[in-house]
């Protein structure tokens, strides 16, 4: 309930700043190179404007094409940005020198050190803490609460150059937010009723069909049936971990199929993927389009992450930007004037400024040796 008291005090203005705030992981997953982030972040942000316009209900960038009048879909840029490119990446791969089995014996035997467990104990906090603040805030979700987590907790760690290597700081981060949130959206959707994502939609749905109407006096009317929900996610994530441990053995023997019929396999289920999202092969062809131009980008050492940043925070930016504008009268002291949009901003130029220190130190440092 507290948590819900503040997020029921975010407007136009907090939503913007939220969103400003999740663009500025963009200097802590740009590998080093925040100018090749920041381009890709405006590509992100671009593609994020094709459509029709919310607030107007002009069409932007569509050039003549009544299909990309609903905009571009965020499973298919993914599919694009990240399958068909990993594909395209390995085009020169060698049977003979590249093909790696690994014994799932070899992934069972591993286990996580004390000393690992140690080192993560801070980042899971850390996490965990971020996760359920970004996911009782609606319309935010997992993805952003995973990759501010990440960013945090490399900014303060003192090996920075270690993530992005399969760091295992990183990984308890990200995974600790995204798990964070994802029980943190129904806090917003069982207290106000308003949903915290789209999964969060569609169970609030569900509540409806059978009764259940979201929103502050569900506690005292259905509390019972609430508090076995609590309690079945407790018993659903022991459960992952039971089923987790007990099969990966089992996916460890995915690496047997040779990578030219997996890549085949892979390559058929993103078409089967793409074009059921909204039944047209328009999709299918944007899936392409995207895997050659993400394709094209790796090969410059372009960082994707800042692209996916600028597509999922572009729309909430600029539509909560032009809100407060309008409650402003064009004024920008709006963003600065309220509290939580102001100490979200200071927090993003700060993150943005400790990021570029740390860089040049580095560089000073690599000068010197």
């Amino acid at each position: 309930p507290q948590i819900a008291k503040i997020t029921l005090l975010f407007g136009p203005a907090e939503y913007f700043a939220l969103a400003v705030f999740g663009l500025s992981v963009i200097a802590g997953v740009s590998n080093n190179s925040i100018f090749k982030g920041l381009i890709g972040a405006c590509i992100g942000l671009f593609m994020a404007t094709i459509g029709m316009d919310n607030i107007s209900g002009t069409a932007r960038f569509t050039f003549g094409s009544n299909r990309l009048m609903s905009g571009i879909d965020l499973i298919i840029a993914l599919i694009g940005l990240f399958a068909i490119s990993e594909i395209m990446m390995k085009s020169q791969y060698d049977p003979r020198t590249d093909h790696k089995t690994i014994s799932s014996s070899a992934i069972t035997r591993d286990k996580i050190t004390k000393d690992e467990y140690r080192r993560c104990r801070k980042p899971i906090g850390i996490g965990s803490l971020i996760g359920v603040i970004i996911g009782a805030t609606p319309g935010t979700g997992g993805g952003l609460a995973a990759f501010i987590s990440y960013n945090q907790v490399k900014q303060s760690s003192s090996h920075p150059e270690t993530f992005g290597h399969g760091e295992i700081e990183g990984v308890a981060a990200s995974e600790s937010a995204n798990n964070g949130a994802c029980g943190a959206t129904m806090i917003p959707m069982l207290t106000l009723g308003v949903p915290g994502d789209g999964a969060t939609a569609i169970l609030m749905g569900a509540f409806m069909i059978h009764g259940m109407i979201p929103g502050p006096t569900l506690f005292e009317e259905q509390g019972n049936i609430l508090y076995a929900i609590m309690l079945g996610l407790i018993v659903v994530n022991v459960f992952m971990y039971i089923l987790g441990s007990g099969f990966t053995r089992f996916y460890a023997h995915i690496t047997r199929i040779p990578y030219e019929i997996l890549a085949a396999i892979v390559l058929t289920f993103c078409i089967a993927g793409a074009y059921s999202t909204n039944n047209r092969m328009y999709d299918i062809y944007i899936i392409l389009i995207f895997g050659i131009v993400a394709y094209f980008l790796r090969r410059m050492d372009f960082q994707l992450v800042p692209i996916l940043l600028g597509i999922v925070l572009g729309p909430l930016a600029e539509k909560n930007f032009r809100r407060a504008l309008v409650l402003s009268d064009g004024s920008l002291d709006i963003f600065f004037t309220r509290p939580i949009s102001c100490a979200f901003i200071l927090i993003a130029v700060g993150s943005i400024l400790l990021f570029a220190w740390k860089n040049h130190k580095a560089k000073v440092k690599n000068t010197q040796k």
